[in-house]
């Protein structure tokens, strides 16, 4: 989860699809392509994360879960909005598959100048002034019922609305708030496959662990990707995530 929040107007959620042949060579050098299909085993098919099968079944999945979960989030939009002035949810721009941008939906947790509070704010970042990441403990710009969804993850609950509509999965890594150019090049193959709504870093220490130890998880997860594995990740994710184990 990231430490800031920043919401777009829809008009401007277009993909990028396109991007610079410089950066389009960095990103072909560090995304290999995976080598075997998921069922059959031979070389050049579809990995399990991008599989027909994988997104069918994660769309799938989220609107069921979508239906079922509804008074809850309806619930949870009343709370935000009788307690803090604001829209309800916001759309942030994320980094998804091969560096495209994509609007990715939340339950608004800040005050509504969050963005512009950031930079006053950048000497308290728990990974250093300078880091690609942006967190910090016991963030001011947090409201009340937002530090409650925070620690549930139940502002992510949204999420699945981008699982629908494609640009993310179930399982996989999570997308970064900052763009493509500003990885590292050993950051890069992160993007090999699409975005998540939980992986390995959710079970495996979430924010307590800082970007570089985030892409190994991510790296381990994409040599590793099967539906078994993914199965194993969703029914973790509910006991790591309502125990608040490394939220903030």
């Amino acid at each position: 989860m990231t430490g800031h929040e920043k919401g777009v107007p829809m008009q401007q959620l277009v993909r990028d699809k396109r991007m610079d042949p410089e950066q389009r060579m960095r990103l072909d050098a560090a995304i290999h392509r995976q080598g075997q299909g998921w069922m059959t085993g031979r070389d050049g098919g579809r990995p399990w994360q991008l599989s027909r099968t994988n997104r069918v079944v994660a769309c799938l999945g989220a609107l069921m879960i979508l239906l079922m979960i509804s008074p809850l989030l309806i619930g949870l939009a009343l709370a935000i909005k009788f307690t803090s002035k604001g829209p309800v949810m916001f759309v942030q721009k994320r980094t998804g598959y091969r560096g495209r941008k994509f609007g990715m939906y939340k339950f608004r947790t800040m005050v509504a100048n969050a963005e512009e509070l950031k930079e006053s704010l950048r000497h308290l970042n728990k990974h250093g002034a300078d880091a690609i990441d942006f967190k910090i403990d016991q963030d001011p710009r947090i409201t009340g019922i937002g530090g409650f969804l925070r620690r549930t993850s139940l502002d992510e609950l949204p999420n699945l609305i981008n699982v629908v509509t494609g640009d993310m999965r179930l399982v996989g890594p999570r997308p970064t708030s900052f763009n493509a150019y500003r990885y590292k090049d050993s950051h890069l193959a992160r993007l090999a496959i699409y975005p998540g709504m939980t992986g390995l870093w959710q079970i495996s220490g979430r924010s307590n662990i800082d970007f570089d130890q985030r892409v190994e998880l991510d790296l381990s997860y994409i040599a590793e990707q099967s539906l078994l594995l993914d199965l194993k990740i969703l029914l973790k994710t509910p006991f790591k995530v309502f125990s608040g184990h490394g939220a903030s």
